[in-house]
């Protein structure tokens, strides 16, 4: 009896253990997918924009971009609460609303390029920027260091670098300033992909993912730290074929 117990226990917990990642196999996946239609999403909106000469000047001669840089700036701040917080409508509305954003604001950086005729360094810092993502991604999934402790580190990271890239873009305009920057952003989006890959994967495991909001959240953050990763890459790549 007390050796049928023990095997009815252990079927029990192997059966549990399953459910837990297979459903976690499917949230991330709900995750991933969420972030490469965004990603799409943006890519379509630049493309389009940067097709448009007109529309580039609207947006990089006018103070259009400091207000779609500010909104870009609003949402990441406001809208992980509007998502975990309001209905599912409203979170899918923050979502692509924020993606559209980020194409508006990086269409005359993609113009400048196609103009100089180096649009083959859109496609390489895409595929350089997928390829950081990806593995980073994946090493903030299978560790099994704890990274919340990065958390603050990397929040006035952030910060100190968004004052230094205002700063040299309104004031000194420097190009050595901008490498420099740029480098130190994809050094530290790096880490926050790792950190909010576990933190997205933590969720579920404490049981507050649990819906398709939680899914856009994570997807959400996912595709801010790509898209950061992307700009600077392709800011960096500019930078070096410019001298």
């Amino acid at each position: 009896m007390n050796d049928f117990r023990r095997n009815y226990d252990a079927a029990v917990a192997r059966t549990g253990t399953v459910a837990i990642d297979e459903g976690l196999r499917r949230y991330m996946l709900g995750v991933y997918n969420y972030m490469a239609l965004a990603v799409a999403a943006t890519g379509l909106v630049s493309f389009f924009v940067a097709s448009n000469p007109a529309m580039v000047q609207a947006i990089a001669l006018t103070p259009l971009k400091w207000v779609l840089f500010a909104g870009i700036l609003g949402l990441g701040f406001f809208a992980p609460r509007v998502i975990y917080s309001g209905s599912t409508a409203a979170a899918h509305g923050m979502f692509w609303v924020y993606a559209a954003l980020w194409g508006l604001l990086i269409a005359p950086m993609l113009f400048a390029f196609k103009a100089a005729g180096a649009a083959v360094d859109i496609y390489r810092a895409f595929f350089i920027t997928a390829a950081a993502f990806g593995s980073m991604s994946l090493w903030g999934y299978t560790t099994r260091r704890d990274l919340s402790g990065m958390g603050g580190f990397l929040v006035m990271a952030t910060v100190g670098l968004l004052i230094a890239i205002i700063v040299n873009a309104i004031f000194f305009k420097s190009g050595m300033a901008s490498l420099v920057t740029s480098s130190l952003v994809v050094l530290v989006f790096s880490a926050v992909t790792a950190y909010e890959t576990q933190m997205i994967k933590s969720l579920y495991a404490e049981g507050a993912a649990s819906n398709e909001r939680s899914a856009i959240f994570g997807a959400f953050a996912l595709y801010g730290s790509f898209v950061t990763l992307f700009v600077h890459i392709l800011n960096i790549l500019g930078i070096m074929r410019s001298e």
